[in-house]
């Protein structure tokens, strides 16, 4: 801005010598010669002056322009650091929820992993005791060999016997031509035939050797020749009746498709808290894997208590859990078929026992599961979804898609008796804790149907 002004000083420096030199050297001339050179002198003035004033505008208007492009900078900052602080958000968000699911799984994985060397060791000493059984067989039929070759060499001392016994009646005869012996046949004993009750005997024995996959209890009722009859909870009890002949069993909920939406609250949830454990229900569901049909969750744990299939190792199985990280892994293959099945998973804490019951069927059974555990009181239970928290955390990959009917549970291990008149419709067994008429919430698309009989429930 200083730059015409000095342009102005020059100026004058210049021009204010000439003028007064020519005033000295021109004082004779009149005064009318001098008036044009001042107002050259005025105009050039004006001029410098209008020049700065253009100047200093320009400049003010640049400046002004360079304000307002800065203050939109400024605006276009603030909204990306807004978006960028959003994106952190959930990002941080994705990353607190991925390092939680990284450590359910790690622990699951430990719990499996103990689960697998616990088969493997009951495995070994069921080897084991196929092997002292196989023994004591081999022991045995050497024994039974022995014995033959003993009764082989009684035969022929029967038959070396038999010989002089002839020829002491022949001796008898000629002795005494009076005297008569009454005549038999040779006595030459038949070697074992085929069809003897010793050699079949042996043979069986033989036979009963048991085979790599034959466990010791079947092994011993094959020698024994009888079986127990099947109790009614055995893997022997006969399929149940036709689904539409079932009738009977409450309510029924239908989960259309996944969504986080689509989920069912009980209430009041477990008001004491359980030692033992028999949840119920008829599952139809038509999708490639079974998700979340029941989830339990505590301040202290979100999965107090779960039933889901999402992330086990086959499609057809389901995880019971119990006081994460500790679960089983459940066989329900033949729930995929989209008919309807009827499931009971019962538990107890005595011994950590526990039973699956599959269409009045014992499909699995164990010990040693959260043994003397107490599932705790004054969580939140759902039916559909996982919780990742205490009544939420849900995702759509772990919802359940299907119709559930006649759910119930009770505060005990129902008897074997008492699921095959379940499964059928014939009783209820008293004492139930929850049903589906504590469903306090319904949230989503999920329906509820009141239907009399199974074959009507969609």
């Amino acid at each position: 801005m200083g730059s015409p002004h000095r342009k102005t000083l020059s100026f004058f420096l210049i021009f204010v010598p000439i003028y007064v030199h020519g005033a000295l050297s021109q004082e004779a001339r009149p005064a009318v010669q001098r008036k044009p050179f001042f107002q050259r002198l005025h105009r050039l003035e004006e001029q410098a002056i209008a020049s700065n004033y253009n100047l200093s505008y320009n400049i003010d208007a640049r400046f002004q322009s360079l304000a307002q492009e800065s203050q939109a900078m400024a605006l276009v900052v603030n909204q990306s650091q807004a978006t960028v602080q959003s994106d952190l958000g959930h990002l941080r968000t994705w990353m607190r929820k991925t390092h939680r699911r990284s450590r359910k799984v790690d622990s699951r994985l430990l719990a499996l992993g103990a689960t697998l060397r616990e088969r493997s060791q009951q495995r070994a000493l069921q080897r084991k005791a196929q092997e002292a059984q196989r023994e004591a067989l081999s022991s045995l039929a050497l024994d039974l060999q022995a014995l033959q070759d003993t009764l082989a060499r009684l035969m022929q001392v029967v038959q070396s016997q038999g010989t002089r016994l002839d020829t002491l009646e022949g001796w008898l005869q000629v002795s005494g031509p009076g005297t008569t012996v009454p005549a038999r046949p040779p006595t030459q004993p038949e070697p074992p035939s085929a069809s003897s009750p010793k050699l079949q005997g042996s043979r069986q024995v033989l036979r009963a050797l048991p085979e790599p996959g034959d466990s010791p209890q079947d092994f011993a009722d094959h020698l024994q020749g009888t079986r127990e009859p099947p109790g009614p909870g055995s893997q022997w009890t006969r399929l149940p009746e036709r689904p539409g002949e079932i009738c009977n069993i409450g309510p029924a909920l239908v989960f259309p498709n996944a969504s986080t939406e689509n989920v069912v609250f009980l209430s009041p949830g477990f008001l004491l808290g359980l030692r033992a454990l028999s949840v119920c229900t008829w599952i139809r569901t038509a999708s490639g894997h079974l998700g979340t049909l029941l989830s339990y969750a505590t301040e202290e744990n979100d999965n107090k208590l779960v039933l889901h299939g999402w992330d086990s190792l086959s499609p057809g199985s389901i995880h019971f859990v119990i006081g994460d990280p500790a679960f089983r892994e459940l066989p329900l293959q033949q729930l995929l078929d989209g008919q309807w099945h009827h499931v009971c998973v019962i538990w107890t804490s005595i011994l950590g026992k526990y039973w699956l019951h599959v269409d009045r069927r014992l499909v699995a059974t164990g010990s040693r599961f959260r043994e003397g555990y107490e599932i705790p009181p004054g969580g939140s239970l759902v039916l559909g979804q996982e919780q990742d928290s205490m009544g939420g955390g849900f995702d759509s990959s772990e919802s359940f898609v299907g119709s559930v009917a006649g759910l119930a549970m009770w505060d005990r291990a129902l008897f074997p008796r008492e699921v095959s008149h379940l499964a059928t419709g014939k009783e209820f067994p008293p004492g139930a804790i929850l049903t589906l008429a504590n469903a306090a919430s319904v949230g989503g698309f999920v329906q509820r149907v009141n239907c009399t009989c199974l074959e009507l429930c969609p």
